[in-house]
């Protein structure tokens, strides 16, 4: 399936006022205070995600010069394929919809959450700070985050949990802005992409998958948006409406061109530099040569986990586990995580992942996260005994769990099957699958039949070619359809609490997550232990320096992101999980340098 994605410049057109490479990416353009053309900075940030082009603008509005550098030909890394939601508890905007909030409340719900793997300095650090990056984002860059009253918390059980407002959602951009600099932008997910193709906002796709009112007419305004648009198709086959991780990425690299912020690509860690107990800058390699990078006031490490290293995922994460699996950029191989331990600077979480469950279409380059799909009515996940083993609404990070611990009790369940009938595949979209109403089976590559995906005419049928036992299935079919008919799931309680329901069909009565599995043919679809990133990483303190194995802080060192130890802990408290605490953390890293800074300039000359 054509999903839109392109080789940078390769049917990409810059606008008559880009013809040029943006400034921010030549350093004898940048002041001459800074001593770029010695490669000598203030600051070093190691990674271009969210979190890092957060950092770099902060610091640059503090006076610092910065430098950031990419492994890879493309900017933005994870979060550019990512919802581009943020978590921010007791946000200022959270009123506005009636929503009451508090840091007290908020720490109760995180420190159940995390069950005290996170030390409270570090949570309080993070409530204290989230706010104020929001603040910062809608006054001082180009990104703009509003809360969505509707998206509660993951884990309304716990004490301190909301219903919505915590979750923050960013607003499209408009990919002209960033002229030339586009074509480097990583590609959204075609996860995210009605279609595979066009850009759809959070609020859209809740509407378009739960089938509400006037769906079909927002699909065909979308679709007509886009093929309207003349002067951008000439250009590209990209959308420019950019919405998720792709509008957070466009709008901080804005930023970073107003701030003239160099960015060098292709330009990968290889060490960090220590001089008197101090980090002073990277040894990287660039286009093929080594360069030595020198950071005056601090590293910022925000290179992402280790998703792509297998020897590191056998190392560290339950088993079965596999590269292949992950939703993640193919170049996050722990580079960063591995350059602070060779310091002597202590892990943590090691063996805990952002988990989700992903599905392998072939021809893609990375696997797709199953999020939403399987909350929505008619469908059930079943190991190998056929038997359901978690609410398949779930949280995703606890998806993944519930998988592994039915694997430790023996039967297999990674992989798992989530199957499905007829009505199902009419009405919903399944990863790459859409509505059967509008992809009908007649126009699906061969090659996905038998891959990642199975149709069969009766459940015994489908059992049989997935290998999984059928009289477990046709009990557990059963089970669902007696369900569906009470609405009342006595074995998970699906489609009880506010979360589960964010995603689901309210035309479906009585639960709008259950529905019967009951018309011919039916499908299953392969779901593997995957994930969206790794949690462990390098431990911080509350002001993002890195702690070394003494449980000293390291001088000059600072991580933030999936190379740093989530202050989530084990947990994903709500939607944005990552995304929050990778700014949050990196606008207290740039604060703390600068301040570190102003404080020496303070501090008297000794003879």
């Amino acid at each position: 399936m054509d999903d839109g994605r392109q080789e940078p410049g390769k049917d990409f057109q810059p606008q008559d006022n880009s013809q040029q490479e943006p400034r921010s990416v030549d350093m004898n353009k940048n002041k001459d205070t800074n001593h770029v053309e010695d490669g000598i900075f203030d600051v070093i940030v190691v990674g271009s995600g969210a979190g890092a082009m957060l950092s770099a603008c902060r610091a640059a509005d503090h006076g610092l010069s910065v430098l950031m550098i990419e492994k890879s030909d493309r900017y933005g890394g994870t979060s550019a394929i990512s919802g581009g939601a943020i978590w921010i508890p007791n946000n200022d905007q959270m009123a506005r919809f009636g929503i009451q909030d508090s840091p007290e409340e908020a720490l109760t719900y995180l420190k159940s959450c995390t069950k005290g793997l996170v030390s409270e300095d570090r949570l309080r650090a993070y409530l204290d700070n989230a706010p104020a990056l929001v603040r910062y984002l809608n006054e001082k860059t180009h990104a703009r985050y509003e809360p969505n009253p509707y998206y509660a918390d993951y884990y309304q059980a716990l004490p301190g949990a909301k219903s919505g407002g915590r979750t923050m959602d960013v607003e499209q951009f408009d990919a002209a802005r960033l002229g030339w600099d586009f074509s480097r932008l990583r590609e959204q997910s075609p996860a995210t992409l009605m279609l595979g193709r066009y850009a759809m906002t959070t609020a859209e796709a809740v509407r378009l998958m739960g089938r509400a009112p006037g769906w079909k007419w927002l699909a065909a305004k979308i679709i007509l948006k886009y093929w309207s648009d003349i002067h951008w198709r000439l250009k590209t086959r990209r959308d420019r409406k950019l919405t998720f991780g792709n509008a957070l990425i466009a709008a901080l690299r804005r930023s970073m061109l107003d701030r003239d912020i160099p960015l060098w690509l292709n330009t990968g860690l290889q060490s960090l530099v220590v001089e008197d107990d101090r980090v002073v800058g990277i040894k990287a390699r660039r286009e093929g040569h080594d360069v030595l990078l020198r950071a005056r006031h601090g590293v910022i490490l925000a290179a992402g986990g280790f998703e792509r290293n297998q020897i590191m995922r056998e190392k560290y994460l339950p088993g079965p586990t596999r590269t292949e699996w992950t939703a993640a950029p193919p170049v996050n191989t722990g580079d960063a995580i591995n350059a602070g331990m060779a310091l002597g600077a202590r892990t943590d979480l090691m063996e805990h992942a952002w988990f989700c469950p992903t599905v392998g279409v072939p021809g893609e380059e990375k696997q797709r996260g199953i999020f939403a799909e399987r909350s929505m009515p008619g469908c059930i996940a079943v190991n190998a005994s056929g038997r359901r083993f978690v609410n398949e609404s779930a949280p995703y990070l606890d998806f993944v769990y519930a998988m592994y611990a039915s694997q430790q009790q023996g039967v297999q369940s990674v992989p798992c099957y989530l199957v499905f009938d007829a009505a199902f595949r009419r009405k919903y979209p399944m990863g790459p699958l859409m509505p059967g109403s509008v992809m009908p089976d007649r126009k699906l590559p061969q090659a996905w039949f038998g891959q990642f995906l199975w149709r069969a005419d009766t459940i015994d049928e489908l059992a049989t070619m997935i290998n999984v036992d059928a009289e477990g299935l046709a009990a557990s079919v059963a089970k669902m359809n007696s369900y569906a008919r009470t609405g009342v799931d006595e074995e998970f309680a699906r489609g009880a609490n506010d979360f589960d329901r964010f995603y689901s069909d309210p035309s479906v009565k009585p639960n709008p997550n259950l529905g019967p599995l009951s018309e011919a043919p039916f499908y299953a679809v392969r779901l593997d232990a995957g994930d969206i990133g790794t949690k462990g990483g390098l431990l911080t303190d509350e002001r993002a320096r890195v702690v070394s194995e003494e449980g000293e802080s390291i001088a000059g060192l600072y991580c933030i992101g999936n190379s740093s130890a989530s202050v989530m802990g084990a947990s994903y408290p709500g939607a944005g999980s990552t995304l929050g605490p990778a700014m949050t953390f990196g606008f207290i890293a740039a604060n703390d340098i600068a301040a570190s800074l102003a404080s020496a300039h303070r501090e008297p000359a000794h003879a």
